[in-house]
């Protein structure tokens, strides 16, 4: 029972089932997210009846279907605003649908640039972000520091083939070491409490990154 072979047949299993459960639930947020934008456009469209009359639907599928938690009032709300958001755009709809509910409508409340908001989707999808750490960029504004604040180096010349991996350090959200810097520092202090920072972190990545710096 504990030979090689038959663990890795027991491995590959077991790597099959979670493989599988991965994807079930993959299809199921895919298919909740789709059945939420038809529901909003079912309210939207018929909104005219009132506000009542997002109440008076949440108390029937309360009523068909009490186990359900998805259709209060303000989730239904949500639904509606999702649909009005992305009626007109098959892209952003099926980004959405890639996406947890709750990402979903994070994203509406706080980015209201569709074209930043398109960036973090992408993100979460390649990054696999959690919602708090999805909150956690948006408030440390991580699209300007990694997209509009790029700043031109010298780095492609002082460490050669690694420019990419200091560009990459550069952009790391640091920004709890630099809380202490005021909302008015100059320019200068900013660079020069990155390049220590930047020092600090290419040393412990090894020797052969500290000839780089010699020459800096």
């Amino acid at each position: 029972m504990l030979d090689k072979s038959f663990r890795e047949i027991c491995d590959d299993i077991k790597k099959d089932v979670k493989d599988t459960q991965l994807e079930i639930m993959i299809n199921a947020n895919t298919n909740l997210v789709n059945l939420y934008y038809r529901i909003g456009k079912i309210i939207s469209e018929n909104f005219t009846w009132g506000n009542k009359f997002v109440e008076n639907i949440a108390l029937e599928l309360k009523d068909t279907f009490p186990t359900l938690k998805g259709f209060s009032v303000r989730n239904l709300n949500y639904m509606k605003a999702f649909y009005e958001e992305y009626k007109d755009d098959d892209e952003f709809l099926h980004l959405g649908a890639k996406l947890p509910w709750k990402h979903n409508i994070t994203l509406m409340q706080k980015v209201k640039d569709k074209t930043i908001r398109k960036w973090y989707m992408e993100k979460c999808l390649e990054e696999g972000w959690s919602k708090n750490i999805l909150i956690y960029q948006i408030d440390t504004d991580l699209y300007k520091r990694q997209v509009e604040n790029v700043k031109h180096n010298n780095f492609n010349l002082t460490l050669k083939g690694n420019s990419d991996l200091a560009n990459n350090i550069m952009k790391e959200p640091y920004v709890s070491d630099l809380i202490e810097l005021t909302e008015d520092y100059k320019e200068r202090e900013l660079e020069n409490k990155m390049i220590e920072r930047l020092k600090k972190v290419l040393l412990e990545l090894g020797s052969g990154f500290f000839v780089c710096w010699q020459s800096i």
